[in-house]
């Protein structure tokens, strides 16, 4: 995504010519493909643990952090593992955001018109709330030493890096959409008149 809001920002008249449905397709695949090593890596070590003691999971879901805590083996592996993946995955994202968005900034600040780099910046902040909301969270759930027991805060995290997140991108941008909002509006209308 930020690429993709570079390659608009930066260059739109040339974003078509950028953004091919090859390049935007190798992005996807490639995301895709670091996400499932990460999980396999994760989902490989846990299945090497043995779990002798409850098999409760005081959490939403099956996750790897309560899973290493319910486990009766060493965890120190699959927990470097796991902070090692995460971190490595969540630094290369995090710099690749980073490089885009400083190049976007410069361009935004170079526009001669308030209204322009008014859009500018509303087009990348949402992403970017959405990127920093996801990065944080992550970043508390898996980053952090084994012994720490936030199990609240543990959950209100999961919950919004597997929930609020991926919801949060598609609500964004389907607002930003002129014709959904006049959908909206026309709903909110036959609505208003029908039961008022």
């Amino acid at each position: 995504m930020s690429y993709d809001r570079y390659a608009a920002v930066c260059h739109p008249l040339h974003y078509f010519s950028i953004m091919t449905t090859k390049k935007c397709s190798s992005l996807v695949i490639l995301s895709f493909c670091f996400s499932f090593f990460q999980s396999l890596m994760q989902t490989s070590c846990l299945f090497s643990l043995r779990y002798c003691g409850s098999n409760l999971i005081d959490h939403f879901y099956c996750d790897a952090p309560p899973m290493l805590q319910l486990s009766c083996s060493e965890t120190l592996l699959c927990y470097t593992l796991t902070v090692t993946s995460v971190g490595s995955l969540g630094l290369i994202s995090f710099s690749t955001l980073l490089l885009t968005y400083t190049l976007i900034f410069a361009t935004v600040l170079h526009i001669k018109s308030s209204q322009g780099r008014m859009k500018a910046f509303s087009t990348c902040s949402s992403h970017l709330m959405c990127v920093i909301i996801l990065q944080a969270s992550v970043s508390f759930t898996y980053l952090r030493s084994p012994s720490s027991v936030l199990e609240k805060q543990d959950k209100v995290a999961s919950v919004l890096y597997t929930v609020v997140t991926p919801m949060l991108n598609p609500l964004i941008y389907s607002l930003r959409n002129q014709e959904v909002k006049r959908a909206i509006w026309k709903q909110y209308t036959i609505f208003y008149t029908a039961y008022i």
